[in-house]
């Protein structure tokens, strides 16, 4: 077995450390404090690559595989989960059922502007009824003259009401199939369409430099050719690519969970109480040990869910695992490194501060850690 990384890997490793420590750390904590996503820095990070992950060339992505992009988002993620979600969303959410569903006249016309960071796409899938039920969608698409009209919202989606958005991938209720359940089928809506609105979510607790919006289709017309893939596949497209998502998000996890141990570990060691560094005392020296076994747990995991996909194997399983090991990781890991700064760590000028909030999404995104259970149980068979 080689646990050493491919060079490109390691080339997107310490090329995004630092960026990430370079450019988003001096600005993370004001654009946090501000709520205000940034489309300089989306753009810088497509100049740096971050975009296109699974896409080949002729599509204008990079199509280096998802290990390297998990390490991407990873290094991201250490230092700002806000950064970190605008490149995880954009690619997994975004991009990918484009890529993985879209005929080849979409590729061609949507994936060569989203590769390049200068827009943005997303992905509607949750309602305000339907979070961890999927199934549970209510917008409707049916057929006038032609045309589709669709009506419903989407709630809680990533990227979807920037400027910089070009459009969203919707999935709809089409239709009943003969065993009587819904048929659902995704859509390409783009901004600017008739009848499609998009409003920005404030007041957040989580990425508050990321953009978080909420969908409306008010007979939103778009045409037959609009369909992604065929009509009556959308629920399976959304769930594959959810599948895909979980891998991004185990990568903020774990991202987090670094981030977190070191700015624990530096101020310990800075730290005097007693006449020592508040590192050297058992209780706070066990904690930093246990946080730097989950972490090195996690990022084997994860990297070996990646490297699955990779190759084209059964990947799935791992990947819920990953997501829901390295989400509850940093669960533990900030809520340690929070109790070692002490009262300074609920103060906004230490970074653990937004890392505490920030994490707590990751255990809701994608797949609650419930739900997870619920996907890994049946993995191993205890779902007959």
């Amino acid at each position: 077995m080689n646990f050493d990384l491919p060079e490109d890997a390691l080339m997107i490793r310490d090329s995004v450390r630092e960026f990430a420590e370079q450019v988003i750390k001096p600005r993370a904590p004001e654009l946090d404090q501000k709520e205000e996503f940034s489309p300089e820095l989306t753009k810088q990070m497509g100049e740096l690559g971050l975009f296109g992950f699974c896409v080949p060339e002729k599509y204008g992505g990079n199509g280096i595989g998802y290990l390297p992009y998990m390490i991407a988002v990873e290094e991201l993620a250490r230092i700002d989960g806000s950064q970190a979600i605008t490149v995880a969303a954009h690619n997994s959410l975004g991009i990918g059922p484009l890529y993985y569903f879209g005929n080849e006249k979409q590729r061609k016309q949507y994936l060569p502007p989203l590769c390049t960071g200068e827009k943005v796409w997303g992905f509607g899938l949750t309602e305000p009824e339907a979070g961890s039920d999927a199934g549970g969608t209510r917008t409707k698409a049916v057929q006038d003259n032609g045309q589709w009209l669709i009506n419903g919202s989407k709630m809680f989606i990533t990227n979807g009401s920037t400027e910089a958005c070009l459009g969203v991938t919707a999935q709809t209720v089409t239709g009943t199939l003969p065993n009587g359940k819904k048929e659902y089928t995704c859509f390409i809506v783009e901004s600017g369409t008739p009848g499609f609105t998009a409003h920005t979510l404030h007041g957040k607790m989580v990425w508050r430099s990321s953009i978080t919006s909420e969908l409306f289709f008010d007979d939103c017309c778009v045409p037959q050719e609009n369909i992604l893939g065929n009509q009556g596949e959308g629920f399976r497209q959304m769930l594959t690519t959810l599948d895909r998502g979980r891998l991004s998000i185990a990568a903020m996890g774990l991202g987090c969970a670094q981030g977190a141990f070191e700015l624990a570990l530096k101020y310990s060691k800075e730290r005097q109480q007693f006449g020592k560094p508040i590192c050297t005392f058992q209780v706070n020296s066990f904690k930093l040990a246990d946080m730097h076994v989950e972490i090195e747990c996690a990022r084997n995991l994860l990297y070996k869910a990646a490297w699955l996909c990779d190759q084209g194997r059964e990947y799935k399983k791992y990947a819920s695992m990953a997501k829901l090991y390295c989400s509850e990781t940093a669960h533990r890991c900030v809520n340690h490194a929070l109790q070692l700064h002490g009262g300074y760590g609920l103060m906004k000028e230490f970074d653990i501060e937004r890392f505490y909030r920030d994490q707590r999404i990751l255990e809701i995104g994608e797949g609650t850690s419930e739900i997870l259970r619920l996907v890994i149980s049946r993995h191993i068979g205890c779902h007959i």
